[in-house]
C-alpha cells in the first residue's frame, strides 16, 4: 500500500472543495483512494463559528447526543462516535471553531461522484477523516468519520481460522484503519496536507457503503 500526502493551499471557510481537490491532485486513476481531513469538509459548509465566552460549551451540547463533563473536557456521543467535545476543533482555525461535517458519509459520496466525472474513473474511494483519542492511551490517532465507494469493513465471520475453528466475531474495519495511517503521515500540526492518496490498498470497490 502506498499513501501520498499532498501539502496543499490554506483551505478558507465556504471555499468550494470540488475545486480545491481538482487543483491540488494533478490525476485520479482507478483504484485511488481520497483522503480528505474532516476539517477543509467542515469550512467549505460554512460549519466554523466566532469563538467567545461560553459559546463553545453551548456547541458541544448544541452538537452532540450526550455529553458528560470531566476533569478535561466533555465526552460526547456524536455521529455513532465518542469523542472530545463533539469533535469541534480549535486548532488550525485561525481563532475559530470547527465543527464537524453535517453529514460526511454524504459529503463522501457527492466528492466521490464529482471527481468520478471529471477524472473519467470507475474504482474510487473517498475518506473523510479526523483525529480520535482512546481511553487510557496517549496521544491520537485518525479515525474515518464517513466515506464511499469502499466497503468499510472485512467480515471474517464464519470463516475458518489456521486451526480450522469457525470465526464468530472477527471483523476488520478497514475505513479506520486506513483512516489512521494516513492521518499519521498527513500529520497534525503545520504539516499543511489536508489531502492524501492511497493507492494499491487491498480493499473491495463498491458502490454500497456499510458505515462503521
Amino acid at each position: 500500500m502506498i499513501i501520498q500526502p499532498i501539502r496543499c493551499a490554506i483551505f478558507r471557510p465556504l471555499q468550494s472543495l470540488e475545486a480545491y481537490v481538482v487543483r491540488s491532485v494533478p490525476k485520479l486513476h482507478d483504484g485511488d483512494i481520497l483522503v480528505v481531513t474532516s476539517k477543509i469538509v467542515a469550512l467549505s459548509e460554512g460549519r466554523v463559528m466566532e469563538n467567545g465566552r461560553g459559546r463553545k460549551t453551548r456547541l458541544i451540547k448544541q452538537e452532540s447526543q450526550k455529553a458528560f463533563k470531566t476533569r478535561w473536557c466533555y465526552l460526547t456521543l456524536k455521529n455513532g462516535h465518542w469523542c472530545p467535545n463533539a469533535g469541534i476543533d480549535e486548532s488550525n482555525a485561525d481563532g475559530k471553531l470547527i465543527l464537524w461535517p453535517r453529514d460526511s458519509y454524504q459529503s463522501a459520496s457527492t466528492l466521490r461522484k464529482i471527481l468520478m466525472r471529471k477524472f473519467k474513473i470507475r474504482k474510487l474511494g473517498v475518506l473523510i477523516t479526523d483525529s480520535r483519542t482512546f481511553p487510557l492511551r496517549a496521544g491520537v490517532t485518525g479515525v474515518a468519520l464517513g466515506y464511499a465507494g469502499f466497503e468499510g469493513l472485512r467480515d471474517y465471520r464464519g470463516k475458518p481460522d489456521i486451526f480450522k475453528r469457525a470465526l464468530k466475531m472477527t471483523q476488520t474495519n478497514v475505513a479506520d484503519a486506513l483512516a489512521s495511517a494516513a492521518v499519521l503521515l498527513m500529520g497534525e500540526g503545520n504539516e499543511q496536507m489536508p489531502l492524501a492518496l492511497i493507492r494499491e490498498a487491498l480493499i473491495k470497490f463498491t458502490e454500497k457503503n456499510n458505515p462503521v
